[in-house]
């Protein structure tokens, strides 16, 4: 069974931190992009960082960029999003996606996690 479990998220007041974690397992973690997506009531969902699979650096939304960082362990096929500085408008429901493609992308994403709910206060 393929599964992405996320965990991490919880309430937390603006200016503080979150690590998010992702652990993989069903799948050969190595070969797909892993990153994070977030959706916020009323909102489309969108992408806020990846773990590319072609050499590339990560990539980063410019809403979470120095502040946000992608990590992977791969040893126990997890992938983590430090979230620092912490905003009220990074407020939602952060999704793991894993995607067959060299980088993140909603259309092209295989397996999605099931989300944790980020709340920041201010």
């Amino acid at each position: 069974e393929v599964q992405l479990v996320e965990s991490g998220g919880g309430l937390v007041q603006a200016g503080g931190s979150l690590r998010l974690s992702c652990a993989a397992s069903g799948f050969t973690f190595d070969d797909y992009a892993i990153g994070w997506f977030r959706q916020a009531p009323g909102k489309e969902r969108e992408g806020v960082s990846c773990i590319r699979r072609d050499g590339v650096g990560p990539d980063y939304a410019d809403s979470v960029k120095g502040r946000f960082t992608i990590s992977s362990d791969n040893a126990k096929d997890t992938v983590y999003l430090q979230m620092n500085n912490l905003r009220p408008e990074d407020t939602a429901v952060y999704y793991c996606a894993a995607s067959h493609l060299f980088y993140c992308s909603a259309w092209g994403t295989d397996y999605w996690g099931k989300g944790t709910l980020v709340t920041v206060s201010s």
